[in-house]
């Protein structure tokens, strides 16, 4: 689990319904989540349709999502939410956020529709974390009627890059479902079409007039996918819109979208909306290799890390709205030089670029040619962002060689072997779990979690496993946050281990205590004052952890001792001066326990529901009762509110376990911290 994970976990929900049309409606939903099993209840109000009990059950990744289900007095609705993973923070102010509806019962049987756009707020108390979100929208019923066969259902409109929910003037975006065009795949091009074989895409004004269609990049409808690829007209006003879909004489019902001015967003390498960004590095005129983690070749590209000073071309869609036709190919257009404030953002460095604009015999598609600075941060996922008119991309990351000469990145942890092995298609394996107590404003938090996660190439962790900063022996580090968008994240895949129970030393309560799945991913809240904690708690001695095997990760046990918390001279502080540097003090402990000061700031979400940031971590030993984080680290946090934690425990217990597939987990490790966290302002 991500060390900013740790201080909320959150959610919130939405839907709507109406009768036998479409109707335009504002939800407001407020609602209590659980820590333990991350469910949610509470109410839901939409206006002009009434108010009634809400309930969902959240994933938590870096993306979040909930199915989710409103019951009213003549149905029930149900749909999906997805949220910014910023609300982790508990933040205060928070948006992107969006809500589908699919389905339901009674007098909603059948309902579709969208909430593109929420906007709220949460907060962490004893009872769990309350949060309160709303946001306009509309939903169509179908009056308790089944529709005809073969009619046209949407179930999301989206931007073709990072899956936001707001799609920019002259964009390429996407529309998923079923039913929405005729089997098969058809490509077309230039012009692109406004109509083929009976498949029309129609933006109609919210407030009513003529659709307007888009124009047609492709259809797909085979292996039980169905989309279409489009580009938006870039005469088309910002606002919002009904989305229509007409496959032949069959036409779909209403789905809400906004339409913005400017939202530019980057293409990924693995169409997630996260990760590895599409980015090419100019090697020469005749050379430009595909930005990776080592230099060679796959499938006859060639492939390379970036270098400091080397000038790279990164590859989006929405930077804005052109004149002229967008169903054809597109001259160059440089924004950049055309009064919008396009900045490129590198592991926290703000670069501006030589062009941002039109890519040059495509349609809707830009791109932005910028030079690294010779002192740019490196390694194999450096936060890489793009801000146009302050807007924000998606979080993604790229690859750069810590100098002109070496041949790959650097990971902390991973050899050079391992990251050719990631670009050659392989993956790597970690397993990680553990047992951590924080009081927070003095009051203790007990929890246990972890999981076991394959990474990609494209999906490499922000985080040095666990194993790679215990090696950072007195020393601190600066990681760039930047976690993903809709359907995937830098948080990789979390495998199948079977069931997981922990059991205790004497006196903790803990005998065999499952712990919770979700999505493959295991937590336990510990504390029966807590709402979902069991009736246990934490106390010094061996903690041992057994996994049953499943599908994915076989049997495994290991075992970690949870010793006594550091006393910290004074308390966590309130304010920490960044230039000045930061001492912690503190009592207690074995003398070679490991210690971890470590801190986030500047959690922001952007869009397609990425969250991106920056987090300092130390690691020391306990013997010397003081640590300093030095100022040249603090410097490179964001001034403003952020986290702070200092932990200790002994160091990771590495252990084995067997993969279903073949061999092992790459790495594992289980540990045991206990501490405190608070929540400074960084000046």
């Amino acid at each position: 689990m991500k060390r900013y994970e740790r201080f909320a976990l959150v959610l919130v929900v939405c839907a709507a319904a109406a009768q036998a049309a479409t109707t335009s409606t504002t939800l407001t939903v407020n609602a209590n989540v659980a820590l333990t099993n991350f469910a949610a209840t509470g109410t839901a109000t939409l206006t002009g349709i009434g108010t009634g009990g809400f309930a969902a059950t959240v994933s938590v990744g870096a993306t979040l999502t909930a199915p989710y289900t409103i019951t009213l007095s003549n149905g029930t609705i149900t749909g999906t939410l997805t949220l910014p993973p910023s609300i982790l923070t508990g933040a205060t102010s928070v948006s992107g956020g969006s809500a589908t509806v699919t389905g339901g019962t009674g007098s909603f049987a059948g309902a579709t529709g969208s909430f593109p756009s929420l906007s709220g707020s949460g907060s962490i108390g004893t009872s769990g974390i309350s949060v309160t979100f709303t946001g306009a929208g509309s939903i169509t019923t179908g009056g308790g009627t089944t529709p005809p066969p073969n009619t046209p259902t949407i179930t999301q409109v989206v931007d073709a890059a990072a899956y936001g929910s707001s799609i920019a003037q002259g964009s390429i975006f996407i529309v998923k479902g079923t039913n929405l065009s005729p089997s098969g795949f058809t490509q077309f091009g230039f012009p692109l079409p406004a109509t083929s074989g009976g498949v029309t895409v129609n933006f109609t004004a919210a407030s009513g007039g003529t659709p307007t269609p888009a124009y047609l990049i492709y259809t797909y409808n085979q292996n039980n996918v169905n989309q279409i690829a489009a580009v938006l007209p870039s005469s088309l006003n910002p606002g919002s819109y009904n989305v229509t879909v007409t496959n032949g004489s069959n036409t779909s019902a209403a789905f809400a979208a906004t339409v913005v001015a400017r939202k530019f967003q980057i293409f990924t390498q693995d169409s997630t909306g996260g990760g590895l960004a599409v980015v090419q590095n100019f090697i020469s005129a005749a050379q430009v290799d595909l930005n990776r983690l080592t230099t060679g070749s796959v499938s006859g590209i060639t492939i390379s890390p970036a270098k400091p000073g080397q000038t790279l071309i990164a590859w989006g869609t929405g930077m804005g709205p052109v004149t002229g036709g967008d169903n054809v190919a597109s001259p160059s257009v440089n924004f950049a030089a055309n009064g919008v404030n396009v900045q490129v953002i590198v592991g926290g460095m703000s670069i501006a670029p030589a062009y941002a604009g039109r890519v040059p015999g495509l349609a809707a598609e830009d791109q932005i040619n910028f030079t690294l600075p010779a002192n740019v941060p490196t390694g194999c996922n450096v936060s890489f962002q793009v801000s146009v008119n302050g807007t924000m991309s998606n979080a993604t990351y790229i690859s750069i060689a810590p100098s002109n000469a070496p041949t790959a990145c650097v990971l902390p942890g991973f050899t050079t072997q391992q990251l050719q092995n990631l670009d050659q298609g392989g993956t790597y394996t970690a397993g990680g779990f553990a047992i951590t107590q924080l009081a927070v404003s003095s009051v203790p938090v007990a929890t246990v979690g972890g999981a076991f996660t394959q990474y990609t190439a494209f999906e490499i962790p922000t985080n040095p496993p666990v194993s790679a900063q215990v090696a950072v022996t007195a020393g601190c580090q600066v990681i760039q946050i930047a976690s993903s968008g809709a359907t995937s994240s830098t948080s990789g895949i979390s495998l199948d281990a079977g069931a997981v129970a922990l059991t205790g030393p004497s006196g903790s309560g803990l005998t065999n205590q499952a712990l919770t799945e979700t999505s493959n991913v295991y937590s336990l809240l510990i504390g029966s004052g807590l709402p979902g904690g069991v009736n246990a708690s934490l106390v010094a001695g061996t903690y041992t952890l057994n996994g049953a095997g499943g599908k994915d990760v076989g049997k495994f046990t290991t075992s970690v001792t949870l010793g006594s918390p550091l006393t910290i001279t004074g308390g966590l502080p309130n304010t920490v001066n960044r230039s000045a540097g930061l001492t912690i003090n503190w009592t207690g402990g074995n003398s070679t326990d490991y210690v971890e000061i470590a801190g986030t700031g500047g959690i922001s979400a952007g869009s397609g529901n990425s969250v991106s940031g920056t987090e300092f971590f130390c690691v020391t030993t306990a013997g010397p009762g003081t640590f300093t984080v030095p100022a040249s680290i603090l410097q490179q946090m964001p001034a403003g509110a952020g986290t702070l934690e200092v932990v200790s425990g002994v160091t990771p217990v590495n252990f084995s376990a067997p993969l279903t597939a073949g061999g092992t987990v790459n790495t594992a490790y289980f540990l045991a911290l206990i501490g405190a966290a608070g929540q400074p302002n960084y000046q």
